[in-house]
C-alpha cells in the first residue's frame, strides 16, 4: 500500500491533520486501532484557536451545533458548611474570553467522540485522498515502511512522511529515539459526566483550602466534572463508597447534590493521573510527531487536545505546501518544529503554573491564590494576556512588572487594553506558516 502521508492514530489531532491534507490533494492513510467509540475521557474543551482551525477546514458550523459555548470561566472560593446550604462564598472572579480581540471569542465544550465523528465524516468527503482504517494497529517500522495489523493480517504501508499521532504510547516516537523529560504532580483527578440543571451554563472552578471541583457544561444538560484528590488516594476514597463522593459534590456545589447521585458504579468514574513531558525533537528524517506523542500538558488550562489540533494545522499546511510546490517533505519538516515547539513550551509552562496554584492545601497559599486570580481580573492587561494566551490565538508574555502587580507588590493599572494593541500579539499567517513568506520580507 502506498500513500503520501501515513498517520498512526485517528484521534482528533490525527483526523484534523488528515482532513486538511486530503482537502489539499495529499493522499493520506490513517491507522486507528479502535473499531468503536471509546468511553475513556478525552479532551472536550475547544479553545478559540482550535475553533479558527476547524473553521478553515470547514467543520466549525457542525462543531458549534454539537457543543456548549463557554464564554466565561468562574473561579469561586468557598467555605463549605456541611448540613448548611449554600456554602459561604468567599470570592468569585470571572475571566472572559470576550476580552480577546477576535471573532473567535469563546471556547466550546463538545463530546470528544462527536468531534472525531465530524472530522472523520468530513474526511470521507475527500474519498480519493482519505483512507481511514479502523481496527488497524500500528506496530512500528520495517525497511522504512509502516507495519500495521488489520483484519488479522500484517500489511506494509509506504509513505513519503510518517506521522505519529498515537498518543502517550508512540511507536513512532520510539523509532525516532527522542529524549523525554517527565514531570509528575502531587494530585490526581476523578472525572465523570453527570446531569446538570438547565440553568447551570458557565464553566466554573470551585475551591476551598483543600478541595477543587472543576465544572464544564456540555450539551444535553450534562456537565463534565473534575474532582481533585491527593495522589494515591483513589483506593481509600472508593472504600468510603459513592456516598462520600455524593457528599463532597453536594458540599461544594449544592445544585449538583441530587444529579451526582446518578452515579451508581465506580466504573463510571475515571482516574486521571496528570503528568507532563516534552520531546526534544518533533521530527527526524521523514518521521514527525503531533499531540500527546510529542507533549503532554497538565489538564488545568484545558490545552491538551488543542495543542494536537494546532500541531496538525501547522504540519498539515506545511505538507500540503510541499506537495503543491514540489518541495521535498523531509527537507522542510524543520519549519514545523520551529513554529510549534516554542509555543508548546510556553503553554506547558502556563499550564504548570496553573497546576501549582491548586497544588498546596494551605490557608496561606489559598490567600495568595485568591489575590493572584482577582488581580488578573482587576488589571485589564493581565486579564487580556491570560485569556489570549490560553486561547492559543496569540502569545503575550507576562513581564516582571505584570507579576509584581499580580502579587500585589504594585498597584493595579486602570487602563483598558484597546483591541488594536492586543491584535499585535495575535499570531499572523507569517508566524503560523513562515515557509510561505521566506524571501518576501514578511517574516
Amino acid at each position: 500500500m502506498k500513500t503520501d502521508v501515513f498517520i498512526a492514530g485517528g484521534g482528533v489531532g490525527g483526523l484534523a491533520l488528515a482532513v486538511k491534507l486530503a482537502s489539499r490533494g495529499v493522499h493520506v492513510t490513517i491507522a486507528e486501532q479502535l473499531k468503536k467509540k471509546s468511553n475513556a475521557y478525552k479532551g472536550e474543551l475547544l479553545q478559540p484557536k482550535t475553533l479558527a482551525i476547524l473553521d478553515r477546514i470547514g467543520v466549525l458550523e457542525e462543531i458549534e451545533a454539537s457543543g456548549h459555548i463557554i464564554d466565561q470561566l468562574r473561579f469561586q472560593e468557598i467555605n463549605t458548611r456541611p448540613g448548611q446550604e449554600p456554602p459561604e462564598n468567599i470570592q468569585l472572579t470571572e475571566l472572559n474570553y470576550s476580552r480577546v480581540a477576535s471573532r473567535y471569542d469563546h471556547a466550546l465544550m463538545v463530546p470528544h467522540e462527536r468531534t472525531k465523528d465530524i472530522l472523520r465524516e468530513k474526511g470521507q468527503t475527500y474519498a480519493d485522498y482519505f483512507n481511514y482504517l479502523p481496527g488497524a494497529r500500528f506496530l512500528g517500522f520495517e525497511s522504512g515502511m509502516a507495519l500495521i495489523r488489520h483484519n488479522k493480517k500484517i500489511s506494509r504501508i509506504q509513505a513519503q512522511v510518517y506521522v505519529g499521532a498515537e498518543g502517550r504510547t508512540s511507536p513512532t516516537r520510539d523509532a525516532m529515539n527522542v529524549s523525554v523529560q517527565r514531570k509528575d504532580y502531587n494530585h490526581h483527578f476523578l472525572t465523570v459526566t453527570i446531569p446538570r440543571p438547565e440553568s447551570f451554563t458557565k464553566g466554573k472552578i470551585i475551591t476551598t483550602t483543600s478541595c477543587f471541583l472543576g465544572l464544564f457544561p456540555l450539551p444535553d444538560n450534562e456537565v463534565r466534572t473534575v474532582y481533585l484528590i491527593k495522589a494515591g488516594e483513589f483506593k481509600k476514597i472508593k472504600e468510603k463508597g459513592l456516598e462520600h463522593l455524593y457528599k463532597a459534590y453536594g458540599n461544594l456545589e449544592p445544585e449538583l447534590a441530587e444529579t451526582v447521585k446518578s452515579l451508581d458504579d465506580w466504573r463510571q468514574i475515571q482516574l486521571m493521573i496528570p503528568f507532563t513531558y516534552h520531546v526534544d525533537k518533533y521530527y527526524s528524517g521523514n518521521l514527525a510527531l503531533i499531540g500527546d506523542a510529542a507533549h503532554t500538558v497538565h489538564p488545568m488550562a484545558g490545552e491538551g487536545m488543542n495543542l494536537a489540533v494546532q500541531d496538525a494545522d501547522v504540519l498539515g499546511e506545511l505538507l500540503a505546501w510541499c506537495k503543491e510546490e514540489g518541495k521535498p517533505y523531509h527537507e522542510n519538516l524543520h519549519y514545523y518544529e520551529d513554529v510549534r515547539k516554542p509555543r508548546v513550551s510556553f503553554l506547558l509552562s502556563l499550564s504548570h503554573m496553573s497546576a501549582l496554584v491548586y497544588s498546596f492545601p494551605n490557608p496561606w497559599w489559598r490567600k495568595i491564590r485568591m489575590r493572584a486570580v482577582q488581580r488578573i481580573y482587576d488589571d485589564d492587561q493581565l486579564h487580556v494576556k491570560q485569556m489570549l494566551n490560553i486561547s492559543g490565538l496569540g502569545r503575550w508574555n507576562f513581564s516582571l512588572f505584570d507579576r509584581a502587580i499580580q502579587g500585589s507588590v504594585l498597584p493595579v493599572r486602570r487602563k483598558r487594553i484597546k483591541d488594536h494593541t492586543q491584535q499585535k500579539q495575535l499570531f499572523s499567517e507569517a508566524e503560523d506558516y513562515p515557509w510561505k513568506f521566506e524571501g518576501k520580507g514578511k517574516v
